[in-house]
């Protein structure tokens, strides 16, 4: 086999031949309006693993029914009304990513942008909620004409490809590092981040960190001996152990930060969502500062632009999705999808919807069409009438899933030259797979790597090879940290 084969090979996460083997892979038939419409033989898969992918993405990502109410509630929204507009704003992005660009990544509402909109917005600069969401919209609206321009589409084409494997490895540690973070694996003190002390509060923070150690195992050995599953059997086999020790004892719920691992079965109330439903129309702009507003728009637009682009290159790198010109085919669609999805989860009631890094999990269990992402939106609707069961996924049974794909991840290093040569290449790429976990921002590893290329190459006689949009970008950059 030839050297460029076995590089294909390598910048696949987990393909179906893999788990498979080449002999079912040849049986595999595009029969069926599923098969035909998602293009499954197309891409090597079955609807089976694409199921098994869309079930893994939405387990590592149904945090965000327990977090995103928790935190937008600070803002003054109701808790309840928050998560039913977050199940439908992620349905309604997650379809359309799936329905209109055949990809299969997830979008629900974005973590950062969130606490931006709860603490500072609503927190520092004093607005209502209201404002807040109408800041979002704008946003969305701004992001469906860039869409439609294609103004997004190229900036995305003109960042190199060195940089685009750089993003993939950034957002494989970025995601390893959330997923310490989830385990309470990794905390904070004096050196900031150090190793959690598993004898202190061994029954709760203590035990829940074991716990996840023994998930990425578990989860580690089912993937290299390539059981079908891995991840998701990971996640439900660490979730399962959990309840375990809570029925023997070894975990004891304190009710105010440790909750039981056991799910509840009650109902929701639906009609909450008409408390956040439409409430960005809801807004006297005469006390509102139309410097600062503006200001608060082109934050919500600057972080979710680069946070989108940045792991749309990172997961569709990995999975091997970019063409020759390390270009995503189906870009434009993707970007539409994700600006509706904002768009719409403004009117529905919650922050920023945007395309999840966690989907690199679905396409580290196989995913590889829209079928993944079509599982994945349907899932998040019927969350609506099991929020509290999906709620119970404890952090510490899905941060094994994101710590096993950050690695995966990691993996494309090995496409970025370092020889001398290729210094000019190698640096920024270095720079931004540094920025992203330690700034912990997608979109400040994607600045700091833009940035540096265009400095270093500049100063290195190699302008020439600089896309005009880079200096651009640079320069937006630039200005951003000036006044943003």
């Amino acid at each position: 086999m030839g050297s460029r084969s076995r590089k294909k090979q390598r910048n696949h996460i987990t393909h179906p031949s893999e788990l498979m083997g080449n002999k079912e892979v040849q049986t595999i038939t595009e029969t069926g309006a599923l098969g035909k419409f998602f293009k499954l033989k197309a891409h090597g898969t079955d609807v089976r693993t694409e199921i098994m992918a869309g079930i893994t993405t939405f387990m590592t990502m149904a945090y965000i029914l327990a977090v995103n109410p928790s935190i937008l509630s600070a803002a003054g929204m109701n808790s309840t009304a928050v998560l039913l507009a977050t199940c439908l704003a992620s349905f309604l992005g997650t379809m359309c990513m799936g329905l209109m660009a055949n990809l299969p990544f997830a979008l629900s509402a974005g973590m950062g942008l969130n606490a931006f909109m709860a603490y500072t917005v609503c927190g520092s600069m004093g607005y209502s909620w209201q404002v807040a969401l109408l800041a979002v919209f704008i946003e969305g609206v701004v992001f469906i004409v860039l869409s439609v321009t294609k103004v997004r589409e190229a900036i995305f084409n003109c960042i190199p490809l060195s940089l685009k494997k750089a993003v993939s490895v950034g957002i494989g540690l970025f995601i390893a590092f959330i997923g310490l973070q989830n385990a309470k694996l990794a905390v904070g003190g004096a050196t900031l981040v150090e190793l959690v002390d598993f004898r202190e509060d061994f029954h709760t923070r203590g035990i829940c960190a074991l716990l996840a150690v023994i998930g990425t195992v578990m989860m580690s050995v089912l993937y290299i001996r390539k059981v079908r599953g891995s991840i998701l059997i990971g996640i439900f086999g660490t979730w399962i152990l959990g309840m375990i020790c809570q029925g023997v004892g070894l975990y004891v719920p304190d009710n105010e930060s440790w909750f039981s691992l056991l799910p509840s079965f009650s109902m929701t109330d639906f009609t909450a969502l008409g408390k956040t439903f439409g409430g960005c129309f809801d807004v006297d702009m005469s006390s509102v500062g139309i410097f600062n507003f503006i200001v608060v728009v082109f934050s919500f637009l600057f972080v979710d632009l680069f946070d989108t682009l940045g792991t749309l290159i990172g997961v569709a790198s990995k999975a091997d999705m970019l063409d020759k010109d390390g270009k995503l085919p189906a870009i434009r669609s993707a970007l539409m999808a994700d600006a509706i999805a904002t768009t719409g989860g403004a009117v529905l009631g919650t922050s920023t919807t945007t395309t999840f890094v966690e989907s690199a999990a679905g396409v580290g269990a196989g995913g590889r069409t829209g079928l993944t992402a079509v599982t994945t939106a349907l899932l998040f609707l019927a969350s609506m009438l099991f929020a509290p069961i999906f709620i119970a996924i404890p952090s510490f049974a899905t941060a094994p899933a994101l710590i096993v794909v950050g690695f995966l991840m990691f993996s494309s290093i090995t496409d970025i030259k370092f020889d001398p040569d290729n210094y000019t290449e190698a640096l920024p790429a270095y720079l931004c797979i540094l920025a992203m976990p330690l700034f912990y921002s997608i979109a400040e590893g994607i600045a700091v790597g833009v940035m540096s290329y265009v400095v270093i190459n500049l100063f290195c006689g190699k302008a020439k090879k600089i896309n005009p949009i880079m200096y651009v970008l640079t320069v937006l950059f630039v200005l951003k940290y000036i006044f943003l």
